[in-house]
């Protein structure tokens, strides 16, 4: 099935509404969550992440071809926007469907960024729908490694019981030492003190 492109909005309002919409759909495919500011008067349009770690975004949307490229307006007025105003720009190009996810300092100062799509050694084509980056900002992610851990000390205690089992017919000598040494492996993993060792890649 032949992709549909996005129908241009001629009125810049509407547009920069439209893609706000297009932002937070995309986000939410990448495993994002999004809250949008209340009142227009914030120098970003939203926050991505979870409490205590969210990285603001300002959305820019850009239709109009210049020879090779698309001229993207991130100035706030007539002017740039002052540093600390937020921490990405989303740059979207109508056209072709095609996001950038910029970090901030990348376009400091800057009133227009040129976006070339179909260059694949241009500027900006390393943010070329670069989610991962916000992902990373706002540390996505970082609960699920932490239950993987656990579930990993959990099959490690298990391990070492079976193997527990597997020499219940030596002395009682030894049974009672390995028994010993389970029981505190288990109590450390559960106050966190030990961490099943990692496998090294070759």
């Amino acid at each position: 099935m032949k992709k549909r492109k996005p129908r241009i909005i001629k009125d810049k309002k509407q547009r920069g509404e439209w893609a706000e919409m297009r932002f937070m759909a995309r986000a939410a495919e990448n495993g994002l969550a999004v809250s949008k500011p209340w009142g227009e008067m914030r120098p970003f349009d939203f926050v991505v992440g979870k409490t205590g770690r969210f990285v603001s975004v300002q959305v820019k949307s850009t239709a109009y071809k210049y020879e090779t490229g698309y001229n993207c307006s991130i100035r706030g007025g007539h002017k740039p926007y002052p540093a600390g105003s937020f921490d990405f720009v989303a740059a979207y190009v109508v056209p072709v469907d095609i996001w950038y996810i910029i970090p901030a300092e990348a376009i400091r100062g800057k009133r227009a960024v040129m976006l070339y799509p179909e260059l694949k050694t241009a500027k900006y084509e390393q943010y070329r729908e670069a989610w991962h980056l916000l992902r990373e900002a706002a540390a996505v992610g970082e609960d699920v490694e932490a239950e993987a851990e656990e579930v990993a000390g959990e099959e490690a205690a298990a391990e070492v019981a079976q193997a527990v089992e597997s020499v219940a017919g030596l002395p009682g000598n030894a049974l009672e030492r390995m028994q010993a040494a389970m029981n505190f492996f288990k109590n450390e993993l559960e106050r966190g003190g030990v961490r099943p060792p990692k496998q090294s890649e070759e």
